[in-house]
Formats: structure tokens, sequence, C-alpha cells
């Protein structure tokens, strides 16, 4: 070898030693830094006439696909069981436990017992003015808990709008970045970084929605759904939705009062076992809107529909007539079986016993009907009113099965309801929180390990002191020559 192909060869070496400190330098830097992949240096042995070195053919970005892959599946079903055990339990706080004075079963024991109380003393204007407290009590109760499932549907449209657009703006990202991808690729540039941007985007979008990037020429990818909808192929899919200002209990998709999706213009499915965008937050929130608080809105107002039939029954207080409205009411009016939708955000109290409507109390023992007090010592009524709250009798609606259910039993089957979902949703939680956490620690273990770039780190020392002795022993060999 010639002195020249030495200094070629080792001036290769040095320019390869130091590319790669700075490689380690950067793993070592971003080793806890979200999306970023480990590079590796590429090298291959150069020839050029009798010389020979060392070559950069590239920097490597070192990532395990299919554990990205698996992780984002998590993430998104992470997110997707996160949103909708948050909404059983704020409904579940909406009802209340039974331990809980303000609860729902509270309210009724309460009014119950406030029946007895003033069937023991008729006489006593204190104790109907607390009958009637009791009921208004429980239909207020009654009201927040439905005006409490339809803001949940309100804040779920919203989060629905919100994460469209970022979506819209995260896909038309990744198509740039896709381009830019592609045109490094073609220059030989280095597009580790672009990739890191881009698998941080991906993992964005597939918390909203869960998707597969599918390969494409010169680095480039395609996403699609997990569902089947087209996100990104060449160029970005506009996803719409348009928000609404009000969420009311009649709303819903299939009227055509709220908003669906639509990809590139076309409707796409929303269920949240066979849409097209199920399983991550924006499919939850869609679940939540169309398909969660909707039911929860059906067992109140089936709920509330027992309440008004058991009052407004002319054998529980004679001075009703068909028809009449009882003790509670639909806005004021009795009540029609054909319009249930919405009827527990519209219960109140007969304005006829309540004193804050210019009614008289005495009235809830005298009848809703009567014109004048009766018999201060007759609680017939009142009794009557107790037994109504005993009686056992057959829903006229919800999905309480075919049973027959007292009060009480119709409330505690409705929250045994609540509280089974929630725990199974808890449980769905749990799993998708542990397969999350798990991908993720796998996923850094893939990742940079500082100890073994520390020691490649040192493999990088000894090759550049060696091309550095190389060129030092030319340098002798040249001033020795010099000399002679």
């Amino acid at each position: 070898m010639t002195i020249n192909g030495a200094l070629n060869n080792a001036m290769s070496g040095l320019r390869a030693a130091g590319r790669a400190s700075e490689i380690v330098s950067a793993n070592l830097a971003n080793a806890l830094t979200p999306g970023y992949g480990k590079r590796m240096l590429e090298l291959s042995s150069e020839r050029i006439g009798d010389s020979g070195g060392v070559r950069v053919s590239g920097v490597v970005r070192d990532v395990n696909s299919a554990l990205l892959s698996d992780k984002r599946m998590a993430s998104a079903s992470f997110g997707h069981r996160t949103a909708t055990a948050g909404f059983l339990n704020r409904l579940e706080d909406l009802l209340g436990t039974p331990d809980n004075p303000a609860s729902l079963s509270a309210r009724l024991a309460d009014l119950g017992s406030s029946l007895i109380t003033a069937s023991s003393r008729p006489d006593a204007p204190e104790r109907l003015e607390g009958a009637v407290n009791s009921a208004r009590d429980l239909a207020s109760a009654i009201t927040n808990a439905s005006e409490g499932v339809q803001q949940s549907r309100q804040r779920a449209d919203r989060s629905i709008s919100d994460q469209v657009q970022r979506l819209n703006d995260a896909l038309q990202e990744l198509q740039e970045l896709n381009g830019m991808i592609t045109a490094a690729k073609v220059r030989g540039n280095d597009d580790a970084a672009l990739r890191d941007h881009r698998q941080n985007l991906m993992d964005e979008v597939s918390e909203m929605i869960p998707v597969r990037a599918l390969p494409r020429d010169n680095g480039a990818i395609a996403l699609y759904s997990s569902g089947g909808a087209a996100l990104l192929d060449g160029s970005a899919s506009v996803v719409e939705f348009t928000k609404s200002n009000a969420v009311t209990p009649h709303m819903s998709v299939g009227g055509g009062t709220l908003s669906s999706l639509t990809i590139n213009g076309f409707d796409v499915s929303t269920d949240s076992e066979t849409g097209a965008i199920r399983g991550g937050t924006l499919g939850a929130q869609f679940e939540i809107r169309d398909e969660m608080a909707p039911r929860a809105q059906v067992q109140l107002d089936a709920f509330a529909r027992d309440l008004v039939e058991r009052f407004q029954d002319p054998g529980v207080d004679p001075t009703l007539g068909v028809g009449d409205a009882g003790l509670f009411t639909d806005n004021g009016a009795s009540f029609d079986p054909l319009n249930e939708v919405g009827l527990s955000e519209r219960l109140q109290i007969n304005a006829a016993v309540d004193s804050r409507q210019g009614g008289e109390a005495w009235r809830i023992r005298d009848g809703i009907g009567a014109v004048v007090p009766g018999n201060s010592g007759n609680a017939s009524i009142l009794q009557s009113l107790d037994d109504a709250l005993d009686t056992a009798r057959t829903p006229g609606s919800g999905n309480f099965g075919t049973g027959s259910f007292d009060a009480a039993g119709l409330m505690s089957t409705m929250m045994s309801f609540l509280t089974s979902s929630r725990a199974n949703e808890e449980q769905h939680l749990t799993f998708a929180s542990t397969q999350f956490q798990e991908l993720t620690e796998m996923q850094l273990a893939d990742g940079v390990d500082s100890d073994e770039e520390l020691r490649r780190l040192i493999l990088i020392e000894q090759a550049y002191a060696a091309n550095a002795r190389i060129i030092e022993t030319v340098d002798e060999m040249m001033q020795t020559i010099l000399r002679l």
C-alpha cells in the first residue's frame, strides 16, 4: 500500500468515526423523545484506484414496525375505553348511589317517608308541605339527571368537531411529510428526522381512529382505518362533520338532526360495532352521543313515565278524571304516551299542589282536582299515594323486561343496569391500560439502549485513535524522508 493510500484509508476512517459519534450522541440525547427512532450508521467499503477505505452509505432508522402498529392499536383502545368509562362514571354521579342523600333512590325514599308522615297527621300543613317538597325534589333530581345526559351528548358533539379538525390538519401534514421524505430519499439525503415527525403524527391520528400503515414507493406510506376507511393514500382524505349548537333528547343521526361523518363526501358509519372509525377516541364520542347517552335517556324517560302514570290514576286520586294530570306532570300537562322522548327532562309536579306555582299543599291530601279543602283528618288519598309507590306494575317502556316492579324496585333495576355497565367498561379499561403500558415499555426497551450506545462509543473512539495513529505514522515517515 502506498503512503497516499494509507492516508486516504485513515482519513475516510476518521470521517466515518466522526459521523458515528454524532449518531451515538443523537441517540443518547433523544433516548426518551417520543417518536424518535434509533439511528444506525450504514458503512461500506470504498475503492478508489489502488486505495481503499470506508464509505458512509447512509443513516438507518431502526424501529420495530410491528410493535409500533400494535402500540397504536392499544393506544386507540385505551383512549376509547377511557372516554366511555368516564361517561358511565359521570352518569352514575348524576343518578347518585343509594348512600347519597341527593341520589334518585334517596329522593324516592324521601317521598315515600313524607307521604307516610303526612298521612299520620293530615291536618298538619307543614307535613303536607313536606310531602310536596319531597315530590318536587324527586322531579328536580330526575330532570337534572336528564339534562346531564344531554350535556354529555353536547360535550361529545363538540369533541367530535374538535377531533375532526385536528384529524384533517394531521392528515394534511402527513401528506406533506410523505412528499418531503420521498424527495429526500431520491436525493440521497437523511430523512430520519422527517420519519420521526411522521411517526408522531401517525400515533396522534391512530389515537383518534385506529389505523394501519401501508408502504408506498420511495418511503411514502398510506393510512387506512382498521374499519377500512381510506384516510391517506397519495392525497389526504377530507373528513367533514357539522357541530350542533345544542343537543336535545329528540335529536339523532337517523332523524337527520345530528351530523354524521363523511370522508371525501361519502357518509361513513359511526356504529361502535361495525363502523369504519370504531375503536378510537373519535369513535368513542360518537358512541357516547348516539348510543350510550340515548340508552340512558330511554331508561330515565321510562322511569319518569312510570312515576307519572302511578299518580295520574283516578283510582289513586278520585278527584282526577281520565286524562287529567296527577301529582307528576309532563311540563304541567297530562302525559301522552306518544310523546315520551325527553319526558324526564320535562317532569314537574302539578302546579295545583305547589305553592311556588300558586297552588295549595292541602290538595295533596284532598285531591288534585279538589276546589275547596276537605276533611283535614281524612288521609285516604295520602295513603293511596303511598300505596301507589309500592304497587307492582309492568313498566310501559324501557328495557326492564316483562316483570312487575314497585317504584323502588324499578329504580333499583335501573341503577343495577348502570352499575353493571360501568363495572364491565372499567374492566375493559383496565385491560386496555395494561396492554398499552406493556407495549409502551416494550417500545422503550426496543429503542435506544444507553449502555449499548456507550459501548459503541468506546469502539468508535478506538477506531478514531487507530486511524489517527496511521496519520501520525504517515507524518513521521514523511518527516523522515524529508530529512534524508
